[in-house]
């Protein structure tokens, strides 16, 4: 860690104690007595912020006089969690405010509880791109990420009569005391307007983009601490405001109304996350969404290169850029807009500048989440941009069939879908316009190469790679779990914080009955603050003894809540019509949202809080099965469920999910998983042995083969499983909704639809007897905690580390760049 001499603010008892009273004082103007838990968290977290501060300016000076080649992240989310307790455990601070807290008579966890979390992302996208930010920062890599500064998160979730219902979540209420604003880096972005062909002296094409609107970027750096505080990158969002200048045309014909309606509407576009695309409105807010952060992002990017590089020609030795799937996309059509037409770089050369300069990770398989965009929005909203894109396909498809492609390759490798309404496809722009494509797990790089691009891999198989997802040990382990990180520190020292493979040692402390009494200590303890949360928010009582069995994640038909449900209902059959008691019994916790506009994934939301409404209540289930569904999953929430989990559930179909993050935490924290062989679960079974592993299901190869040749027979199952039976009519009578017969009855006609893509019923039978194995082996106390202690023994490969490393040697190219007195942390860790 860089020397304290270094900064003007100590991290000492004393210091941070005037600090706090000073910022209770000046900065809330309130007498010390006076203050209440968000007062003093405001307090902390300022006097935090000053000395991020002072390391965020060292970090960038470091970075700047070693003219290091940067990074910059592109994401659409990043989903921090809260920040206070985060920054206090990288500062290696929070034992010392802990003391200084109970000086006060405060506990400072319940000073933290009154932090609300950055609502600035949806799902695992934005907390990858968050547990990126951190290794970063921890590595000392020359790195940053860009984003929105949405005012709004995606919604929080209540539940009334089981539905989930939305209400806007104004994280911004309280205020966030870590960010810096940067009025004073403004910048401006054009939107609208036409095209007006034109010609230079020398006869040059030179296109004129006329009578654009202007809209304002305003950037605010929110400091990312590294471990140790030796670095302190920065995370920039850019907040949306209207021109100064309204369209005086307007103004001057006396409609102030309408000039003040386009500056509200200007700042609508980082108003929310993820605006609703059922009208034309929503649709032409996300795209200009997208580009509105592709836009700030790259100007905010040239203007600091230009400062310190003149020769653009140099731009690739200097800047990576990262797109976090397919929505900073724009970037490619963006930075040869900027080269050609603004610094009137020839065009091969500019594009040649693009491709070296920008690397694209793809998230999904699914076809339908491949972004595209109709030609007539994208002409309407970046005229010159849609110019571009064409340019980049007419030379992109002259070229691929001088090689000989055919007229089916041509027309997939398209960036342009024809038809009655032609589209722009965003994914086949990423792949065309860089020079890497990775995805995110062995299985789903593969997948991308054979079956999303298999026509752009055939053209260039030297740009296609794999980077398996990680995720920080800092806060999922050491922050999140510190029952477990004091034991591990205790029995293998605290290296493993820093490099998760150290975590291999207490292997041998597998079949020591000494640790594993500790570690099921642990575990027990995280499952009575588990179960009491949800007394206290559900009303809910759960035994801390039962095997808690958690599901937590967006809510989606390919992730298969609905299997999970399926099979609580066959436990509860079982359990009231047969008199069969399952091996163990079991807490059932699902926790997840479902996008506003998907029916089918609200609906198993309701299913599952009718179920647990009905389970709950049943006597006859109440020594074996209970089933809770726990609102407003966010990444505070998750810090609670995944260290009380012992079984994770996994269960999407086979070649849906690209990789997951949250299967990584729940193992590292010492569950085990039950799942299919898909995404990172297949590299997760490989480390940490298929005993330990509850694998069951089609495999990917099967699905495909099922899916292609129809031969799927749901109805056929039906007939000769009466345990399906008996679910599906449980399902379409009113036994879980009592009342409303019939309201779940759409869920078995789907299930035996031979279209039903997700083959729930086709892995029922086998996700049943592995279930039924899981509740055997939970009952032999000795078996389980050697599972879950090996769980977490062999999951080293699968910190963001690791894989920040992957990217800066093989993709971005660069190197870290510690404090003098650190750079030994970086000599075995390669």
């Amino acid at each position: 860690m860089s020397s304290e001499k270094a900064f003007g603010l100590k991290n000492t008892r004393k210091a941070m104690d005037a600090s706090v009273h000073s910022h209770v004082l000046h900065s809330l103007g309130k007498e010390f007595e006076n203050t209440d838990h968000k007062d003093l968290g405001r307090a902390l977290a300022l006097s935090l912020r000053d000395r991020l501060v002072e390391r965020m300016l060292e970090t960038r000076n470091r970075y700047r006089e070693s003219r290091s080649k940067r990074m910059y992240y592109l994401s659409i989310e990043y989903l921090l969690g809260r920040c206070l307790g985060n920054n206090l455990y990288n500062m290696r601070l929070y034992n010392l405010c802990k003391d200084l807290f109970q000086g006060y008579g405060v506990d400072i966890d319940e000073v933290r509880e009154a932090e609300r979390d950055p609502a600035l992302g949806n799902g695992g996208l934005g907390r990858l791109a968050a547990c990126f930010l951190d290794s970063l920062a921890s590595l000392d890599m020359p790195g940053c990420g860009y984003g929105i500064h949405y005012e709004y998160g995606l919604f929080r979730q209540d539940i009334r009569n089981g539905e989930q219902v939305e209400r806007p979540d104004f994280w911004m209420a309280d205020g966030m005391p870590l960010q810096v604003a940067r009025k004073d880096q403004f910048v401006v972005v054009p939107l609208y307007g036409r095209v007006e062909d034109a010609h230079d002296a020398e006869s040059e094409y030179v296109p004129m983009w006329l009578d654009w609107k202007d809209l304002v970027g305003v950037p605010y750096d929110i400091p990312i601490v590294g471990y140790g505080g030796g670095s302190v990158n920065y995370l920039r969002l850019f907040s949306a405001q209207s021109s100064q200048n309204f369209d005086m045309q307007i103004f001057n014909q006396g409609d102030y109304l309408q000039a003040i309606r386009q500056k509200v509407e200007s700042e609508l576009i980082s108003k929310v996350l993820y605006p609703s695309e059922s009208i034309s409105f929503g649709k032409e807010l996300r795209l200009v969404q997208e580009y509105f952060l592709v836009a700030c992002s790259l100007r905010d990017i040239m203007r600091r290169y230009i400062k310190l590089n003149k020769d653009l020609t140099q731009l690739p030795d200097f800047v990576a850029l990262q797109l976090n799937d397919t929505h900073p996309a724009l970037a490619v059509a963006e930075l040869m807009r900027m080269l050609v037409d603004e610094h009137r770089i020839p065009w091969d050369k500019a594009f040649d500048l693009t491709r070296k300069t920008c690397a694209y990770t793809n998230h999904t398989l699914l076809p339908e989440a491949l972004e595209t965009w109709s030609v007539d929005l994208m002409g309407h909203v970046l005229p010159r941009h849609l110019q571009i894109i064409y340019e980049i396909n007419r030379r992109f498809l002259e070229q691929i069939e001088i090689s000989g492609a055919g007229v089916e390759t041509v027309r997939r490798v398209s960036l342009v879908a024809e038809g009655d309404h032609k589209s722009i496809r965003m994914a086949n722009l990423a792949v065309v316009g860089s020079h890497s494509i990775n995805g995110v797990s062995k299985l789903h790089s593969e997948l991308v190469k054979k079956n999303l691009f298999p026509e752009f891999y055939a053209m260039w198989p030297e740009r296609f790679n794999n980077k398996t997802n990680g995720v920080t040990p800092r806060r999922w382990l050491y922050k999140a779990n510190p029952g477990l990180s004091d034991l591990l520190c205790e029995s293998i020292g605290d290296g493993w914080i820093m490099n998760l493979d150290e975590l291999h040692k207490i292997e041998p402390l597998a079949e020591d009955a000494g640790f594993q009494e500790k570690f099921m200590e642990v575990k027990l303890a995280n499952k009575q603050r588990l179960a009491a949360l949800i007394s206290r928010r559900l009303g809910v009582a759960v035994e801390p003894s039962f095997l808690f069995d958690v599901q937590a994640k967006r809510i989606h038909e390919y992730k298969r809540q609905l299997l999970n449900a399926m099979h609580i209902i066959h436990l509860y059959l079982r359990i009231v019509d047969h008199g069969e008691y399952p091996a163990a019994p079991r807490v059932c916790v699902f926790a997840g949202k479902a996008a506003p506009g998907y029916w089918e994934a609200k609906q198993i939301i309701k299913l599952v809080n009718f179920l647990g409404n009905v389970v709950n209540r049943d006597l006859r289930a109440k020594d074996h099965l209970r089933v809770v569904f726990m609102p407003d999953y966010r990444v505070s929430l998750a810090e609670k469920l995944i260290p009380a989990a012992d079984l994770s559930e996994q269960i999407s179909t086979a070649g849906t999910e690209a990789s997951g993050t949250g299967n990584m935490k729940f193992a590292i924290n010492g569950a085990l998983t039950i799942g299919t062989l898909d995404g990172a679960n297949v590299e997760m079974r490989e480390e940490v042995g298929e005993e330990n592993f509850y694998i069951f299901g089609l495999r990917t190869e099967e699905v495909e083969h099922m899916l292609s040749h129809g031969a799927y027979r749901p109805k056929e199952l039906y007939e000769a499983h009466p345990e399906i039976r008996e679910v599906l009519d449980a399902l379409a009578s009113d036994r879980f909704s009592p009342g409303q017969p019939g309201l779940f009855a759409w869920i078995r006609d789907k299930m035996l639809w031979e279209g039903e893509r997700y083959l729930h019923l086709a892995d029922f039978m086998d996700y049943v007897r592995t279930q039924k194995l899981v509740g055997q082996d939970y009952q032999q106390r000795e078996l389980w905690a050697k599972k879950a202690i090996l769980n977490t023994a062999r999951m080293g490969k699968f910190s963001s580390d690791r894989t920040i490393r992957e990217y800066a040697e093989d993709i971005w190219g660069i190197k870290p760049v510690p404090p003098e007195k650190d750079s030994s942390k970086h000599k075995s860790k390669s």
